[in-house]
């Protein structure tokens, strides 16, 4: 039986015609294919999440704060004058 399977295999010469990657390489090509669209899909609903702060907020905290400052500063002034 094993002689039988070394003379068929000897018979057929290995080259790029003759070895190809088949059904199995297609099969795993297209899962790897499936695989990332389904990752890309993924993450793109989950940057959609993502709530980053827009210029507008960002300007608005920082003049906030700079009123915030403004008060702190007139108060510790009417307090030294009393």
């Amino acid at each position: 039986m094993l002689s039988l399977t070394a003379v068929q295999v000897g018979a057929i010469p290995l080259n790029d015609d003759t070895v190809t990657p088949g059904f199995l390489g297609f099969g795993v090509f297209l899962a790897l294919v499936a695989a990332t669209v389904f990752l890309i899909r993924s993450m793109t609903k989950q940057m959609k999440k993502i709530q980053a702060p827009r210029e507008a907020d960002l300007a608005q905290e920082e003049w906030e704060r700079a009123e915030a400052r403004k008060a702190a500063g007139s108060k510790a002034a009417d307090s030294d004058e009393a």
